[in-house]
């Protein structure tokens, strides 16, 4: 039997044009190749939609289309894309064949062209007795999105994240168990969901690992189904085991840039106790993304706008802040004048200025002096020797040690005449302190000496050494 698996068709106005054309190819390719059913498992619709959206109306002429060559099941997608309720309308658009939605866990059997649902989650005992002599084409066991808000009410919020899946294991496992006896009476199984299995990868390539997803390839295994169809994931993937088959199928379309692998629909077929899915390629957007770690490469650029005329491109670049004015944008944008969409993201990186890079790392004044000496260049061992003086020694000593090396100095040059050496008297005039001023030793000893009273004057003009420079 030969069934045509739909989803994430993500009607909306900015995606009209690409659903649309996915769509309405994957529904005639779908007819033409004899499908006996059809399937969207999920996320019709983009966001809420109002009544008069265009988009709304494309998608309702696609489903009554499909309607009319085969009957249809909608399975509840994503709360976000689709709204509760969203879906009751267009059980209302049936042509022909009736469209189905499914809203709630449940199992669904396809007999005479016409779907009969459990009244519970599963068929009870009474209910199988009553249709399996009449061995329906397929029987559905479907899992719409969970609500998780009901769910952490019900087991509280720190369960919710990972008590999901707990649910649908169990649910599956019970489904599992009426599964088998329908394949024994000859009957077709196909689950039905949305969500993310544990390990699967997105679009993009990302791996989807963790505790929180819905499903585990076991779980969705141990449903016994000979078939599963799966939604919300957009990139074409399938698992098989013992002859059964879970799958997604990808989006209808190709909505965002970057996203890897063909876009179509899956062509499945089952038969109790195997399954088989093709992937049909629908006319999806063609999409170029150039990316440079650096000012993007004109000749470069002007190669790939020479085949770009169909097709949506996206060209990022990241570039210092102090160079961000040497990339033309205009002359990027006059290079893709002819392609369907240009789409330009630039990463302008700040300029980071750091004195002395991991100095406040650093717990103790020698750390930190060390740090500073090896990013400057200098040598760090005068400096540490003149950090432990200054924080041992007395102050006293340590000026007294100073004027003793200015003292022990080879004796300067005989003093040149201020007119020729310019310099020596601006340095006359920096060190007009009374300091300065101080008889050299060689004028102390060859002048007599008057008194005993002039030495007091002389220890009183060192004073400034101790006494506070910034006093007012």
């Amino acid at each position: 039997m030969r069934l045509a698996h739909f989803s994430d068709l993500h009607y909306a106005p900015d995606n009209l044009a690409e659903s649309d054309r996915c769509f309405s190819f994957a529904v005639g390719d779908a007819i033409l190749s004899g499908a006996k059913v059809g399937v969207i498992s999920g996320d019709s619709t983009d966001h809420r939609l109002d009544a008069h959206a265009p988009s709304l109306n494309a998608l309702a002429t696609q489903i009554h289309r499909l309607a009319t060559a085969m009957p249809v099941l909608m399975l509840q997608g994503t709360f976000s894309h689709e709204p509760p309720g969203t879906l009751d309308n267009f059980a209302l658009m049936g042509g022909t064949h009736q469209i189905f939605v499914a809203d709630r866990f449940s199992q669904v059997a396809l007999i005479d062209g016409r779907f009969w649902a459990s009244t519970g989650p599963v068929f009870s005992d009474d209910e199988l007795r009553g249709f399996i002599g009449v061995k329906p084409e397929v029987v559905f066991t479907c899992l719409p999105t969970v609500n998780k808000g009901q769910l952490a009410a019900s087991v509280g919020a720190l369960e919710a994240g990972t008590g999901v899946g707990d649910v649908l294991a169990a649910f599956l496992a019970a489904a599992g168990r009426v599964n088998r006896q329908l394949r024994a009476a000859g009957i077709r199984t196909v689950g039905v969901s949305h969500g993310t299995v544990n390990g699967c990868t997105t679009e993009h390539g990302v791996v989807m690992a963790g505790f929180d997803h819905e499903f585990s390839l076991t779980a969705l295994f141990d449903a016994d189904c000979d078939g599963f169809m799966l939604g919300h994931i957009h990139k074409a993937q399938q698992w098989e085991r013992d002859g059964r088959l879970v799958a997604y199928p990808g989006s209808i379309g190709r909505f965002h840039y970057g996203e890897e692998g063909d876009k179509g629909y899956l062509s499945w077929d089952v038969e109790p106790g195997s399954a088989t899915a093709t992937l049909v390629a629908t006319p999806s957007r063609q999409m170029i993304c150039v990316d440079f770690d650096g000012p993007p490469d004109i000749a470069q650029l002007q190669e790939i706008a020479a085949h770009a005329g169909d097709k949506f491109v996206r060209v990022r670049w990241q570039i210092d802040e102090e160079h961000r004015q040497v990339v033309d944008r205009d002359a990027v944008r006059a290079l893709f004048s002819g392609a369907a969409d240009l789409k330009i993201e630039s990463r302008v990186l700040p300029v980071v200025r750091s004195r002395a890079q991991g100095i406040s790392l650093e717990t103790s004044v020698e750390g930190k002096l060390g740090r500073w000496c090896e990013l400057a260049n200098i040598d760090a061992g005068p400096l540490q020797d003149r950090l432990q003086l200054l924080a041992s020694g007395d102050v006293d000593a340590i000026a007294a040690g100073v004027l003793a090396g200015i003292d022990s100095q080879p004796e300067s040059p005989p003093e040149l005449h201020p007119e020729s050496h310019p310099e020596t008297s601006a340095l006359a005039t920096v060190l007009a302190h009374p300091a300065a001023s101080l008889d050299t030793a060689d004028e102390a000893a060859a002048r007599p000496v008057e008194s005993e009273t002039q030495v007091p004057v002389a220890r009183a003009s060192l004073d400034w050494l101790n006494d506070d420079l910034f006093a007012a």
